[in-house]
């Protein structure tokens, strides 16, 4: 072959070949996610699975016999062309083409001409022997089994691996050529048939399986040989009176067949589907099994509880509902039920859940169907053979997903798909939980079995109108019991007791303050008005009931709408009848001598009334009188008061709480009830009564403007002005008090959980010698105790040596993450204390140059006896733990390493020491001044027994014992040596003859090597190791694990007994590895995300160097020389970034903890003696290559990650599917779910089928399917992530899952907590069990920037001291994301784990929180374990996240979740839960509000000319109540009572020193301006989505943010949600400045006005205050640049908003689309015309002219304003023939237009004010304009006025750029103010000696421009 041929066939190798190490040249990511062209067999040819495993034969053995290997890849090719002939397809052909290339490059290896193809199948033959000779196969099994007899925790483990893998290759590449030749040929020698049987049987492992191989009997797998994991297996196994299966249904050879083959037969489910459940079922049952400790047996049984446990817990849902409809569940007798029965029920109920798809979202649904289907089998068993079910059955075959899933899936699809992607209103289309709440009806069985398609249920809605101006949709089926109407009004409806609460407050307080504090007859009639109130306000509610409905009238229950009606008219006539009797009861009053009859009546009824409300609200809420009341519901009149209270669902069913829990969060709502209503009557109503009485009583006052309403109605207007701000403080003060007493409440309940005891490495080396003992009390699960004192020491050492594995686990895990150096990492090791030492030896960081120190208090000549040097050196425990381990240690080396003489020299010398101490003269015997003698000797010796054993070595060892026996003999030794004269005489001789140490035995244990290893480190290390680790996470880390040991978890069972679990994390397209390619791209300033890691984490890339063994200093271009380095880099870059790399590795720490402690709980007896004999049980080497720790690990703990679109990236070959395969390659018990689209060939036509699949790496390294379960369609109908949440939950296992999300991490010294936490689910929260546990979460984001540091205390403070709040005592606590962990079984039988409507469940975590807490769920909170968390970093990225949460926040106030809850809860527990989810978000709506109602009313009272008039006749102006009020407003918006939690969370973790000091420097950064910001962004996005909805995912990134933002990006970000309103704000405060009556000067308009021109220069300059180099001169030239070019860049089909001003302009507008969004949208913009109308009046030129006339002419100005510029920007293309006349007539129109101005000034009384004036009039009328055309688009769209319109918007933007830019571009000419702001943002950073003026200057040399 030619040398050309030899190159072009290795270049067409590698590049089928991808390089593993995941880079071809540097930086270029490749899509290598398998090598060879295996790894792109097309999803439509996926089907047959066996192309992907002949290709992946063809490239292992193609260096054997490329002759071979060619045969295979054409039988690969041909069984692609028989499944796709035409190439149809999606990719078939490439692949096709692409094999065929390959078949062509091995034929080219030939040097003959032709190939002779009647010899292929001898070939194979032949080869095959050959194979099997060249790895002698018959020998590996041999090899294998006798290592894995040879004991399972034996030092082969790793060979044992080797051995293992390899037999696996090795079989099954047999596998594949023996199943090619059977396909090509039947004629197979006898012989070679045999051994390929024989071979194929061998291949067990090889079957795809997820975690038990229960398709193939193995003994490779130690998971199927736990007892638990048998007994479940069995105990599924046919049993006798199951009907028989045809001889013709297949089950595999290696089991028999079992209840879940009867049930795939029956109703013909998937064959993937019912693999998946077997092994769920088993594993739930074997878990069961586990937890009751039974003993083993040799053939294990299930225990009747395990049976009983699961089949209640997966069937309590199903149980409820019928209990709930009235019906009879599907058995007569629960206990006459056998346990076969059970399983056969719990089997059937997960098949249907397994296959139901978008239907899990419907889970009473799910009740239905499996109600029916228990039916229709009850039938089938009473048979002798078994028969397909009739619901399933059709022509094709049984199909329980075609027959029972597919109709419901198709109506769900078709309404969602007429939801105009969110656009159509809630109301117009039935979501999910609409379908799933048909089934709380009798109403559902009209739906019969097999399903009637003819019911409306299934009627498909009529597509939509496309018309913009008509908001109705086409013909739909109504919804089912709520209607999500977008309103405000949801607020009112949902939590109605609250506001008719305050109402009533606010009534009673303002009636006492009138009546000036007095309770007098008179006070109490008034306040008996609040009767009216309640029952107005009541009917107000009713009315709601009656709208709210609207929509659903047609198919919701009778008995619902009839509720309503009732309620409507029993409010009617009680408001009617109470509010008449209360006049007529005054008009009585105020007659002389009445008798007041009417009066007395009103009160009985009133009193009748409150009474009955109070019992039921109140008494109702204690357990024992709810349980009494329901006892009472036999009685019609107690159930018909109740229902007409509050209507009965299926959810929401006895929503109280234990008394002791009631009583504690009244105690808390009492105390901030009473605080706000003392302070809302001192402060906020009192002193408002003064005022009001006076201006009510005003008349005659001189308007400056026309009026038209203030006219005999006691200057109403006035007075709102005055009480607006007030009323809207009244309404979110109780937030603020909510905000500090939870703030102090959280305080306390941290201080008592012992939070932040340890918060400083001094504390942690201080208490390091209490960890072992509270280790064992916490972490240990065997718990030995004591019986006597002689026993403590042992009783430490063993406890020290139970910990110190896991210590050293922890401190290897900190090393390999980089944190530690290699020294740091040796100083915090801690010995075993296995050995002979009687005393526990601690790691050297504690003990540290403390022989040094004690030698200095030795040596000092002033020791008057041996007590006071004990005790000198007694001070420091660590000082006498290293004399007293120095003193042990080198007895125990010098006997061992000495003999004979040498030995009895050692034993003479300790015996003096040792009669000296007992003496008590030690410091006579001694000369303890010479000990620097001894040590620097010693040191010598074991400096030399360090090194290896070499003869040159012993002879310097015995020269250092001589010198040793030399120094003390003549220096230091002082005692009598007559006692032992002949034995000292032995020694001398043998010292002078030379053969004293002559023999000296070099030390060879381990044990004794690691001694003289760690005495010579004593002895040398003269350091102070106190600030070790000095990495700050390191710390950090260590400090809050060992802080956790004493705090109060529930005590762990052993692993084998523990509950299980599954880690869940949706992932789509994220970052999953940073690629070379992205680590060294250089940004605009030249930095890439390499050196900017390396200039913020110096330290850990130091050690990261050290790991992967270079030099700090070596050229970079070296690390990219070596592969392996390559990967380590990109892993190291990718640890630190926001990435699935780092979740996943965090995630795989739950194994590596459950491994490590199976593997030390191996032998676990109490017996501390016996224990101490095996000690060596704590050596952990190879633990992770234990076959029984990793089964066991795997039995307990799955990770699936569910990558949504991972088929569709492996096809394109997208480097991140790349990632994902190098991922599961690595984490071998990783799986990925993912969704793939298979386009197959039906009847000619390509048709797309969807498929649920999971898989796993195998042992090539490639993807092995194991599961494929098709879907009824597309399973995205809602909303993204929760959808791809559902489609991979039937792939979890275990009792519990956590949800984790793309951005999270987590430690391995967490992780060994993870069973405790688990254990929380069976300890004591309440009346209920916990059905969701949360967890608290450290953002690890902080250090990047002075912004990330605001977002991670804010975040940090809510997660871990509000939610600690919430849990204990308010009870309150939803689900806010992650990482909580979940009932999985009480979860995926009650709709999952999220909520996937499209839009309302926009916020999909939370929904999980109140479905748990509405089907009696219980959430809880802990704190000694935490999960790392990732958080937005910049301001934009910030910005989209808080815009997203408030968004979503809008629609839960629309959504049935959040009415219910608020209906449902008690009063107090109501108030929680309002004001820590919607009600916070409208407090900080009122809070923006109040600074509107405060300046417009400022406004109109500088006007209209009425605050002149007051401040004339009385000094109402000064007014305490608006000052209480606005000071009040002014702090909130600053963030002072956001901040109070986050300074006493400070406070309690990190100690009052360093919280002050944090907290302070926040204030210097800024925060304030940042919270400001924060509210803007809050209030804008939270209004919007109520009013005109447009809430959608944003994707924020998770990138290192040190870019510069473009000043157009932060100009299209934030211009409607914070510019817009700034500048509304800025006009308003100068109409006030200009126009208001000011009689306290400049002061007292400075201290009114200072929180509005605070909020508005913040929401105007915040993005460019905290954007990176926002004040660099050259940026902002560019910025300039780029920001008129995106205005003049005209906009057309396909321009995006970020490209041109007009798509821009269009979009921002996109989310008003319905009339009513309109109109409302309107009616807002109508407050901009209130400028013109009052400023016109103010001119001069009109003098005191206040008739209508001057207005009009006003408008006729503006008219003309409009022409001219209307003229002057007149179209230059239709001008292009008359360009002339139109300059001419430009030219004229300005000339003009200045004339007549000049004229009106000199001879008008118009003046150069005045001109100003008119243009802060006009200003804002024509942006109102503007505003209403926008709304009303399509309208003046059709009447020609829009690009005109257009023309003047951009004159609007162009302007109010300008207003921001032109200071911004002021102080860039001052260098030192963005020197200021890189220090101001990035403090954190220069705090830790960063170099950000590097990162921001660039990396580049010629930066310096």
């Amino acid at each position: 072959m030619s040398r050309v041929e030899e190159l072009w066939e290795r270049l067409v190798r590698a590049a089928l070949r991808r390089e593993r190490f995941g880079m071809r040249t540097i930086g270029q990511p490749v899509g290598g996610i398998a090598s060879g062209i295996a790894g792109y067999v097309p999803s439509s040819l996926a089907k047959n699975r066996d192309i992907d495993a002949i290709l992946r034969a063809a490239d292992e053995i193609q260096d054997d016999d490329p002759n071979v290997a060619r045969i295979l890849c054409e039988h690969a090719y041909s069984l692609a062309q028989n499944l796709d002939p035409n190439s149809e397809g999606r990719g078939v052909l490439q692949f096709k083409t692409g094999l065929m290339s390959v078949i062509k490059q091995k034929l080219a290896k030939r040097e003959v001409g032709t190939i002779d193809r009647s010899q292929d199948i001898a070939r194979l033959q032949e080869f095959y022997k050959l194979y099997r000779e060249k790895n002698n196969v018959d020998k590996l099994r041999e090899e294998e089994m006798k290592l894995r007899e040879s004991g399972v925790f034996s030092s082969n483990l790793g060979e044992l691996e080797q051995k293992t893998l390899k037999r696996k290759k090795v079989f099954g590449t047999l596998r594949v050529l023996g199943m090619v030749l059977e396909q090509l040929t039947e004629e197979i020698p006898e012989e070679l048939k045999r051994v390929i049987d024989s071979d194929a049987a061998m291949t067990e492992d090889l079957i795809a399986y997820n975690i038990i191989p229960l398709d193939a009997p193995t003994i490779t797998d130690a998971i199927a040989s736990f007892p638990e994991v048998r007994a479940a297996v069995s105990e599924l196994k046919y049993f006798r009176g199951l009907p028989r299966l045809p001889a013709d249904f297949s089950i595999p050879d290696t089991r028999s067949a079992d209840l879940l083959d009867f049930l795939h037969y029956v109703f013909g489910f998937q064959k993937d589907n019912v693999s998946n459940q077997r092994e769920h079922i088993v594993l739930l049952l074997a878990n069961e099994q586990s937890r009751l400790g039974i003993p083993e047996e040799t053939e294990p049984k299930l225990d009747e509880a395990a049976v009983q446990k699961v089949f209640l817990k997966s069937l309590k849902n199903y149980i409820e509902w019928c209990n709930y409809l009235c019906i009879q569940p599907v058995w007569s007798n629960l206990d006459a039920v056998s346990r076969e029965k059970k399983l056969l029920f719990v089997s059937l109920y997960f098949l249907i859940w397994g296959e139901a798809a978008n239907i899990r979202f419907l889970p009473e649904c799910l009740c239905y169907i499996f109600h029916h289907m228990v039916r229709e089998m009850d039938e089938i068993l009473r048979q002798q053979m078994a028969q397909p079910a009739n619901s399933c059955c059709s022509e094709s075959g049984v199909s329980f997903l075609d027959q029972v899933i597919t109709p419901l899936f198709e109506v769900v699809a078709a309404e969602a798909a007429n939801n105009g992607n969110g656009r159509a209103p809630h109301s117009a289309w039935r979501n999910y939980d609409d379908f799933n709440e048909y089934f709380w009806s009798l109403h559902c069985f009209e739906l019969s079995w097999p399903w009637r398609k003819s019911s409306s249920f299934f009627q498909k809605p009529k597509p939509r109108s496309k018309n913009p101006l008509k908001s109705g949709g086409g013909q739909h089926r109504g919804k089912t019991s709520f209607v999500e109407h977008r309103t405000f009004f949801h607020l009112y409806h949902s939590f109605h007791r609250l506001w008719i609460f305050l109402a009533m407050m606010f009534q009673g307080l303002t009636i006492i303050a009138f009546n000036d504090g007095h309770l007098n007859s008179k006070t109490l009639r008034e306040v008996l008005s609040l009767g009216p109130t309640f029952v107005v306000m009541k009917f107000i509610e009713s009315v709601l009931d009656v709208f709210m409905m609207y929509g659903a009238y047609s198919t919701t229950r009778r008995l619902a709408v009839s509720r309503i009606l009732l309620r409507f008219v029993w409010f009617s006539v009680a408001s009617v009848v109470i509010s008449f009797l209360y006049v007529k009861a005054l008009q009585e009053e105020s007659k002389p001598n009445s008798d007041s009859v009417v009066f007395r009546l009103y009160l009985i009824v009133i009193g009748i009334y409150a009474g009955i409300q109070f019992f039921i609200s109140f008494l109702m809420r204690i357990p024992a009188c709810h349980r009494l009341t329901n006892q009472c519901d036999r009685w019609s009149l107690i159930r018909f008061i109740k229902w007409m209270r509050q209507e009965r669902y299926y959810v929401g069913l006895g929503m109280y709480e234990r008394t002791t829990d009631f009583i504690k969060y009244m105690v808390f709502w009492l105390i901030i009830l009473s605080g706000k209503f003392s302070f809302a009557y001192f402060f906020q109503i009192k002193p408002l009564v003064k005022p009001t009485r006076t201006i009510v009583t005003m008349d005659a006052i001189q308007y400056s403007w026309h009026d038209f309403v203030s006219k005999n109605n006691h200057n109403a207007l006035t007075v709102a002005t005055l009480w607006a701000p007030v009323i809207a403080m009244y309404l979110l003060d109780i937030y603020l008090f909510y905000t500090v007493l939870s703030a102090v409440w959280g305080f306390l309940l941290g201080a008592r959980d012992r939070l932040g005891e340890i918060r400083s490495l001094g504390a942690v080396q201080k208490l390091f010698e209490e960890f072992p003992a509270a280790f064992m009390k916490t972490l240990h699960p065997v718990r030995t105790s004591t019986s006597s004192t002689n026993q403590v020491v042992e009783k430490n050492k063993f406890d020290a040596a139970r910990f110190s594995p896991v210590w050293n686990e922890i401190i290897k895990n900190l090393r390999e993450e980089d944190y530690l150096t290699n020294l740091e990492m040796e100083l915090l090791l801690m010995p075993k204390n296995t050995g002979s030492l009687p005393l526990v030896q601690w790691p050297l960081f504690l003990l540290a140059s403390k022989i040094f120190l004690a030698n200095n208090c030795a040596a000092e000549r002033i020791i008057d006896s041996q007590d006071e040097l004990w005790e000198r050196i007694s001070r420091d425990d660590h000082m006498k733990y290293a004399v007293q381990e120095c003193y042990h240690a080198l007895r125990f080396i010098l006997t061992e390493i000495l003999e004979a003489e040498g030995r009895m020299w050692v034993e003479r010398i300790y015996e003096g020491i040792e009669a000296s101490i007992e003496k008590k003269s030690i410091h006579v015997d001694f000369q303890l001044n010479k000990l620097q003698l001894v040590i620097s000797r010693v040191t010598a010796l074991l400096g030399i027994l360090n090194q290896a054993e070499k003869p040159e070595h012993e002879k310097g060892a015995v020269k250092a014992v001589q010198d040793l026996y030399d120094v003390v003999r003549h220096d230091v030794l002082a005692i009598n040596m007559r006692e032992h004269y002949e034995q000292w005489n032995n020694i001398s001789k043998a010292r002078t003859e030379g053969r004293l140490f002559a023999n000296l035995k070099w030390p060879r244990d381990p044990e004794l090597k690691a001694q003289v290893k760690r005495l010579y480190s004593l002895l040398t290390i003269k350091d102070s190791a106190s600030n070790v680790p000095k990495n700050l996470e390191a710390g950090r880390r260590l400090e809050f694990f060992t802080n956790s040991l004493f705090m109060d978890m529930p005590p762990p069972r052993p692993v084998h007994e523990m509950l299980s679990f599954s880690v869940f994390t949706p992932y789509y397209s994220e970052i999953v590895l940073y690629s070379m390619n992205e680590l060294l791209k250089k940004n605009e300033d030249g930095i890439s995300i390499l050196f900017y890691l390396q200039k913020i984490y110096p330290d850990e890339w130091k050690n990261f160097l050290a790991r992967i063994g270079r030099d700090e200093n070596s050229a970079e271009t070296e690390l990219f020389d070596s592969p392996s380095d390559i990967l380590e880099l990109r892993f190291w870059a990718s640890y630190r970034g926001q990435t699935l790399a780092r979740t996943v590795r965090g995630m795989m720490y739950y194994r590596k903890a459950l491994m490590l402690q199976t593997y030390l709980e191996r032998d676990n007896s109490g017996d501390t003696e016996a224990a101490l004999s095996r000690l060596d049980t704590t050596d952990t080497q190879g633990f992770e290559l234990s076959p029984e720790a990793r089964a066991r690990a795997d039995l307990k703990f799955t990770y699936v990650v569910t990558c949504q679109i991972y088929g569709k990236q492996k096809e394109e070959q997208k480097p991140e599917a790349a990632d994902i395969a190098l991922l599961m390659q690595r984490n071998e018990a990783l799986r990925v779910a993912f969704i793939d689209v298979v386009e197959i060939l039906k009847d000619g036509n390509v048709h797309t089928e969807y498929f649920s699949k999971l898989v796993k790496a195998d042992i090539n390294g490639k993807d092995k399917e194991i599961y494929a379960i098709k879907l009824p369609g597309n399973p995205k109908l809602g909303e993204g992530k929760p959808e791809n949440q559902n489609h991979a939950i039937v792939f979890t296992r275990g009792n519990a899952i956590q949800t984790i999300d793309m951005n999270q991490d987590n430690y391995f010294e967490e992780a060994l907590k993870m069973r405790n936490l688990l254990e929380e689910f069976h300890r004591d929260h309440g009346i209920r069990p916990p059905t969701i546990l949360g967890v608290r979460e450290h953002v690890f984001t902080g250090s990047v920037s002075s912004l990330a540091s605001f977002m991670s205390n804010q975040e940090s403070s809510f997660v871990t001291l509000g939610q600690r709040v919430l849990a204990n005592p308010l009870k309150v606590r939803m689900h806010y994301g992650h990482p909580d962990v979940f009932d999985r079984v009480f979860h995926i039988t009650r709709g999952g784990i999220s909520k996937a409507s499209r839009i309302i469940n926009i916020s999909e975590d939370i929904y999980a929180g109140f479905n748990s807490t509405l089907r009696q769920g219980n959430i809880t909170h802990h704190e000694y374990i935490q999960v790392g968390k990732g958080r937005d970093v910049g301001l934009n990225q910030i910005a989209l996240f808080e815009g997203k949460v408030a968004g979503g926040n809008g629609e839960q106030v629309l959504s049935r979740d959040v009415y219910r809850l608020g209906q449902l809860f008690d009063f107090f527990r109501m108030m929680s839960f309002y004001f820590t989810t919607v009600g916070y978000y409208f407090c900080t709506m009122l809070t923006v509000l109040t600074v509107y109602f405060f300046l417009y009313g400022k406004a109109y009272l500088a006007l209209s000319g009425v605050g002149e008039t007051m401040q004339d006749r009385a000094q109402i102006t000064d007014n305490t109540a608006l000052e209480t009020a606005l000071n009040t407003q002014f702090l909130f918006q600053i963030g002072i009572f956001s901040a109070v939690p986050m300074i006493l969370g400070f406070i309690l973790e990190q100690g009052f020193l360093r919280a002050v000091v944090s907290f302070v420097t926040m204030q210097i950064q800024l925060c304030t301006v940042f919270f400001t910001f924060s509210l803007g962004t809050r209030t804008h996005y939270f209004g919007r989505t109520i009013l005109h909805g447009g809430a959608r995912y944003q994707a924020t990134g998770r990138g290192f943010v040190v870019r510069h933002i473009k000043f157009s990006e932060n100009y299209r970000l934030y211009s409607r949600s914070h510019f817009v309103k700034g500048l509304e704000v800025v006009l308003l405060l100068v109409v006030y400045l200009a126009y208001g009556n000011n009689e306290g000067g400049a002061l007292s308009y400075i201290l009114l006005t200072v929180s509005s021109w605070y909020m508005a220069l913040s929401w105007l300059f915040a993005p460019y205050l905290f954007n990176p180099s926002g004040f660099e001169w050259q940026k902002i030239v560019e910025d300039f640049r780029d920001w008129t070019n995106w205005l003049l860049y005209r906009g057309g089909i396909g321009v995006k908003g970020e490209e041109s001003w007009e798509a821009w302009w269009d979009e921002e507008m996109a989310h008003i689309r319905t009339m009513r969004g309109r109109i409302l949208e309107t009616i807002l913009s109508l407050r901009f015309f209130i400028f013109q109308y009052g400023i016109v009046y103010k001119l001069h030129l009109q003098k005191s002219n206040t008739s209508l006339t001057v207005y009009g002419l006003s408008w006729i100005v503006l008219a003309v304003l409009i022409l001219l510029f209307k003229v002057f920007t007149f179209s230059q293309k239709i001008s292009v023939n008359f360009q002339l006349l139109l300059r001419f007539i430009q030219g004229l129109s300005f000339l003009v237009a200045i004339a007549g101005l000049a004229a009106a000034v000199v001879f008008t009384d118009l003046t150069i004010p005045d001109i100003f004036a008119s243009i802060l009039a006009f200003v804002p009328t024509v942006w109102g304009i503007l505003c209403i055309a926008a709304a009303w688009k399509p309208l003046v769209k059709k009447l020609g006025l829009w690009k005109s319109i257009r023309s003047i918007a951009l004159l609007y933007d162009a302007g109010m750029g300008m207003l921001i830019f032109v200071p911004i571009a002021f102080f860039s000419w001052f260098p030192f103010v963005s020197t200021f702001q890189t220090r101001l943002m990035f403090n954190q950073a220069f705090s830790r000696g960063l170099e950000i003026s590097l990162i921001l200057a660039g990396n580049n040399p010629n930066t310096g421009l």
